[in-house]
């Protein structure tokens, strides 16, 4: 029995440590991403609060906004990993629930998608 709970112990933490080292890399490209967004006049529908599971879509859709920007096609690299969250991450949602959202500029959007994951990385770890 203890055999057993130890392969399983191990097989969670194995798979859990690739969606740690993606939040973390996710994390670097939006470091990179919030520097270079200055001259970016473009406004998102971003969450009021971060916390929010029922944002997740927004938080998605207002990526995509992003990506098919022509100013950040050498971001591709982050979209894609982003994107492949989202089966993750849409898959744990009961249901879909009110949003509140407030037109802000991309420098807001992206602090609230880094406060996002920032929370998907703790959770991550626990």
């Amino acid at each position: 029995m203890r055999t057993h709970l130890y392969f399983l112990l191990l097989t969670v933490g194995i798979s859990a440590t690739p969606l740690r080292s993606n939040l973390a890399e996710l994390q670097t490209w939006l470091q990179q991403i919030y520097q270079s967004v200055d001259m970016l006049n473009l406004r998102i529908e971003t969450p009021v609060s971060a916390d929010d599971e029922n944002c997740i879509k927004t938080l998605f859709e207002g990526t995509a906004l992003l990506k098919n920007n022509p100013e950040m096609r050498r971001f591709g690299t982050f979209f894609q990993s982003f994107d492949k969250l989202r089966p993750s991450l849409t898959a744990q949602l009961t249901g879909e629930g009110e949003c509140d959202t407030e037109r802000k500029n991309v420098k807001k959007f992206i602090e609230k998608l880094r406060t996002f994951i920032r929370k998907l990385s703790r959770d991550a770890r626990v």
